[in-house]
This record gives C-alpha cells, sequence and structure tokens, in this order.
C-alpha cells in the first residue's frame, strides 16, 4: 500500500516537471495564451531580426509566453520581462 502511495506522488511531481508544452515544430503565432513554450530555434529572416531577439532573451532553451495578441501584435514574457513583438518576428521564433 506505501508503494502506491509512493509511486503517485512519483508520478505527480514527473507531470508537474512538464508543464511546459512541447510542440511540433510551430512558431509563436500558432501558440496557446498563457501557456508556457521552450524554444526550439531561432528561425529569423536575418542576423539583425536574430540579434535583436537575441538581446531580448530569446534564444533555444529559454522559457517563453504570449500574454496576449491584439492584431499583429505579441506581448511575450521572456525571463521575467514583458516585450511587445509584431507578428514577424514572433514567426522567427520555432516552438
Amino acid at each position: 500500500m506505501e508503494m502506491a502511495v509512493f509511486s503517485s506522488l512519483f508520478k505527480n511531481r514527473a507531470l508537474s516537471r512538464k508543464s511546459i508544452k512541447e510542440s511540433e515544430n510551430r512558431n509563436l503565432t500558432h501558440c496557446d495564451v498563457n501557456i508556457p513554450y521552450l524554444i526550439k530555434k531561432i528561425d529569423a529572416q536575418d542576423k539583425e531580426m536574430e540579434k535583436f531577439l537575441f538581446t531580448l532573451g530569446c534564444y533555444e532553451g529559454e522559457r517563453i509566453t504570449v500574454i496576449s495578441i491584439l492584431a499583429d501584435n505579441y506581448i511575450i514574457n521572456v525571463k521575467d520581462a514583458r516585450y511587445s513583438i509584431d507578428k514577424e518576428l514572433a514567426q522567427g521564433i520555432l516552438i
């Protein structure tokens, strides 16, 4: 009986670690609001866009959350900071 309790506690802990949603090679424009994702890759159109996203803290392995979408502007949360990016930049962030 104790083993069953221990097993269920371990499962709950493992599920809480996987609170970051994983997806199949989608960009940020296809994500759900208020759900954290891991950035898999930055695939911007040019090097300047990649440098700009890097200065915001958007790089591979970092956690990102879309707070809201207003027209073609995406309010994102990266490293406990909020930024507004346009749709073109959001398409360069693969999750």
